[in-house]
């Protein structure tokens, strides 16, 4: 093999020299990458737990990244840019929902192994999964207090609570193109959870009744039906690879478990865009 590999290279400029020069690892800190995953038992299987959770938190901080910049795209009427940015997140979300498939190869009594050395630590903590929430809309702060403890991530979480949502920013470039929508939808508190509206879902209706006349519109609610139906399926598999694995059992983070992930799959974002498709 290694012969093969130096005749592969022959003729090439590879370079190899590279004590004054960055090299690929220096560049993308793989140092500190590969040297995040500290188990805290003996058990095979928790390496393999630890680095999922990385990976998607790694997606995650892509995602967060890219919609906040299609986000304020939206505000701006710029939609071909943010559209872009969109479709990376829904491609970012395939990878997120793929991962549940390697999670899934850890048994029940793989797990039992090391699970009580979790103690309350559970996903549900995640706050980049919160500024996800916030950037599309579900502004729920009852888990803010979990963040208290550091005092760097509660502030961001507070700051992406107070911005408006990419539905919040949406539905104003509607009203921007000449859709009628009530003012209180226009000025509501962006803390809050937003609320359905029918001036909202009528302006969605004849988008879609006149897409060729508003193309961009129409493609901009469709990313975000897209984004949203990637969410439903990671929340699906995240219920059933956790019933896979623990059944019915008590989270970590102390809530019901599979029945709390039954419930948050009925919770939409953007209800309107899912309204209007049996009214057409």
């Amino acid at each position: 093999m290694a012969e093969y590999q130096d005749k592969t290279l022959s003729g090439e400029s590879v370079k190899t020299d590279f004590q004054k020069d960055m090299t690929y690892g220096e560049y993308l800190s793989l140092e500190q990458i590969l040297t995040a995953q500290n188990p805290l038992s003996d058990e095979h299987d928790e390496q393999l737990f630890i680095i999922i959770h990385h990976v998607s938190e790694l997606w995650m901080k892509l995602m967060i990244h890219e919609l906040n910049s299609a986000i304020e795209d939206i505000s701006k009427d710029e939609f071909r840019v943010a559209f872009k940015k969109l479709a990376r997140v829904a491609n970012a979300q395939n990878q997120i929902i793929s991962s549940w498939d390697v999670l899934s190869t850890l048994t029940p009594s793989d797990y039992l192994k090391f699970r009580d050395i979790l103690a309350n630590a559970s996903g549900f903590q995640s706050y980049q999964n919160r500024m996800m929430e916030y950037c599309l809309g579900f502004k729920t702060t009852h888990a803010l207090k979990i963040y208290e403890k550091d005092p760097e991530v509660y502030t961001r979480l507070k700051e992406q609570l107070e911005k408006p949502s990419i539905y919040d920013e949406t539905i104003k470039a509607v009203h921007r193109a000449g859709f009628d929508i009530d003012e209180a939808v226009l000025n509501r508190d962006v803390t809050q959870d937003y609320e359905p509206n029918d001036s909202v879902k009528e302006a969605f209706k004849q988008i879609y009744l006149n897409s060729d006349e508003h193309f961009e519109l129409y493609e901009l609610l469709e990313k975000l039906v897209d984004i949203e139906d990637r969410y439903s399926q990671w929340r699906f598999r995240h219920m059933k690879t956790v019933q896979r694995i623990i059944g019915f059992k008590t989270g970590t983070g102390g809530s019901s478990g599979v029945n709390y992930l039954k419930r948050v799959i009925d919770k939409y974002f953007f209800k309107e865009l899912w309204d209007l498709r049996t009214e057409l």
